[in-house]
């Protein structure tokens, strides 16, 4: 595998095609499919993800084998993945939509809850807070803009996050070692995303 091979993980949710042309603006070879073998073996994988919770882990664990732990097995064994939105959101421990709560990843701390903002979904752009040390956020002004539509998010800051408010604070993106995570959509934020996008090929190598 080439250092900016990725797999775009198809399980029947997310924006495939433009997360496809996004990477590939920026250099990288992109496969999009539901392969957990090439999931498993590309040098960096992409979760992304839209819609509803339970829809996305009912899809995620609808793939033959289990998506979960090829996943998990590669951020323990230190190999990039990247959720976007969605499938940011179910790598936390569990997501509340309407009072029902699903179990989700658990490769981070925290449930996803509703937004408490005058106006959701928090749709637009808006700009974000990420920590010093940032990788995926390095060479951009802190008054960089990202495209974002949600209605819920997680609310604890977890080491490595970036936060955005939205009447209130919550988690924007999220690094811990070969984890990467974004809330709002890179390939939907113009040169930003294709900077960060960029930023997180640069870690495939």
């Amino acid at each position: 595998m080439t250092a900016r091979t990725v797999v775009v993980l198809d399980y029947g949710s997310g924006n495939l095609r433009s997360a496809q042309r996004a990477l590939e603006r920026v250099g990288a070879s992109v496969t999009v499919t539901p392969s957990l073998e090439a999931a498993a073996a590309a040098a960096g994988l992409v979760v992304p993800g839209v819609g509803a919770y339970a829809a996305c882990m009912a899809g995620i664990e609808a793939l033959p084998g289990s998506a979960g732990r090829v996943i998990g097995d590669r951020v323990a064994a230190g190999r990039p993945v990247l959720g976007i939105c969605v499938g940011m959101q179910v790598l936390f421990e569990a997501g509340e939509e309407h009072g029902v709560v699903t179990k989700g990843l658990g490769l981070l701390p925290g449930t996803v809850t509703r937004l408490a903002a005058r106006r959701v979904p928090h749709m637009g752009w808006n700009t974000v807070a990420p920590p010093a040390d940032s990788v995926l956020f390095a060479g951009l002004p802190d008054d960089t803009r990202f495209y974002f539509v949600h209605s819920y998010a997680a609310h604890e800051p977890v080491p490595g996050a970036t936060l955005c408010t939205h009447d209130e604070p919550f988690v924007a993106a999220v690094e811990r070692g070969a984890l990467s995570a974004t809330q709002f959509h890179p390939e939907k934020s113009g040169d930003a995303g294709a900077t960060l996008l960029e930023n997180w090929l640069a870690t495939l190598g």
